[in-house]
């Protein structure tokens, strides 16, 4: 660990809107906590006069307009960022004056690939944590089955028309230029998404390290389940389903699972039909697919206040995740702090969380079937609340997070001072 307190600027599009950068958040708290001093910069702190706002907007717009021609259809609109608009920032003095610059999510027309390319070549080490795949792909975020990305990239399933030297080979090529700095660490927040890093072509020779997000144990944790739903209007005799996303609909959520589940589950426990009920908290776009479902629901929408947020995990039973493709959620991570199982696909990152039939259930992959048996496996073992409790303590906490980051933070400055 660092010995001297360090001097850390976080870079992250969007401080609150979104995982990543709620994850960022959470890190520069356990890094100030650990005695550090922290800067913790959105695209919003560079865009402090009428004149930078209009023109953060614009860069936004543009990255879209710029990819509009190649789009395959508009349902992978925001599923593919160019980076080809964004702003110079290197000379900025928080980044000057920084010991560490720790970039985080940071498309949108925040940064772009010159503009990364620009703070590799400050003379100081630069860390990485990826979320998604975007830094080593030709610019989508999740790649699905495609694995062009461990070679070149080029016919691409996101673009209308791909070919060996499409847009996401362009894009691909810039990267691999860009990128190519000893400067450069990179961390990600689960082993799955490690391991495609180090198969990528863009990233192999670069050290990668897996650490996980930080919470705060102290604010997300257990109460008193009964108190919880009286406090919420909710009734203290039915078990309850959560399922939480920022856009409850988005088809890669996969709540069709769920929905499919559900109704498999009462199949099988009619019985128990009147005393269950589903919460579903997140954006509804498409209100449709919460339609026609076997069990009662509440549709919640979009919850922005924590303390809220904390009580519907501590009045859930079981929370269900059945994404089709993930890192390492918070959600999940936020439900098992409050000690309550989970069940989900094993998927991504999820099975590093999940310890199968201890602190949840891990289902076949998309199967619904399966996360019905998930369900029931939850409601018959409700001890499991308590190891979901424990696996947050143990790998999520804070000063453990903090700690793994300074360590990595300080091997890299003892490399630099001796280059």
């Amino acid at each position: 660990m660092a010995n001297n307190p360090l001097r850390i600027v976080l870079l992250s599009y969007h401080k609150t809107n979104g995982g990543a950068g709620i994850a960022c958040g959470r890190l520069a708290l356990a890094l100030q906590n650990a005695g550090h001093e922290v800067s913790y910069l959105d695209a919003t702190d560079f865009a402090t006069n009428p004149f930078q706002k209009a023109m953060a907007w614009l860069r936004f717009v543009l990255e879209r307009l710029y990819f509009l021609g190649h789009e395959r259809n508009k349902s992978i609109r925001f599923l593919f960022n160019p980076g080809v608009f964004g702003q110079n920032i290197a000379t900025h003095p928080a980044l000057l004056q920084a010991d560490i610059i720790h970039m985080h999510w940071v498309n949108f027309g925040f940064l772009g690939i010159g503009d990364i390319r620009k703070i590799l070549g400050m003379d100081k080490p630069v860390f990485w944590t990826l979320h998604d795949m975007w830094a080593f792909t030709g610019g989508c975020h999740h790649s699905g089955s495609c694995t062009r990305y461990e070679e070149n990239c080029g016919q691409c399933p996101f673009l209308k028309s791909p070919g060996h030297t499409d847009l996401s080979h362009q894009l691909w090529a810039k990267k691999c230029l860009a990128f190519d700095s000893d400067r450069l660490k990179v961390i990600t927040c689960s082993d799955w998404l490690g391991q495609k890093a180090k198969a990528s072509s863009i990233l192999s020779n670069h050290e990668i390290q897996s650490i996980p997000n930080a919470i705060n144990l102290s604010q997300f944790a257990p109460a008193q389940k009964t108190v919880i739903k009286t406090n919420l209007g909710l009734d203290i005799q039915k078990k309850y389903i959560l399922f939480v996303a920022m856009r409850a609909s988005a088809a890669a959520k996969g709540f069709s699972y769920l929905k499919e589940a559900i109704e498999l589950w009462v199949k099988n426990n009619p019985d128990a039909k009147k005393h269950t009920e589903l919460l579903v908290i997140g954006e509804v776009q498409e209100p449709a697919i919460f339609e026609d479902l076997a069990l009662a629901k509440r549709l919640l929408g979009k919850v922005t206040d924590e303390k809220k947020m904390i009580a519907y995990y501590n009045a859930a039973d079981v929370f269900v995740t059945p994404s089709l493709e993930e890192n390492l959620p918070n959600t999940l991570m936020e439900a098992m702090a409050c000690g309550t199982p989970c069940v989900g696909f094993r998927v991504g990152g999820i099975p590093e969380m999940i310890d199968h039939e201890s602190n949840g259930y891990l289902a076949k992959t998309f199967d619904a079937q399966d996360i019905a048996h998930g369900i029931q496996w939850v409601f018959e073992h409700p001890e499991a609340g308590q190891a979901a409790r424990t696996k947050a303590l143990n790998s999520y906490a804070e000063r453990i997070v903090a700690e793994k980051h300074l360590d990595f933070y300080q091997k890299a400055l003892e490399e630099f001072r001796h280059a």
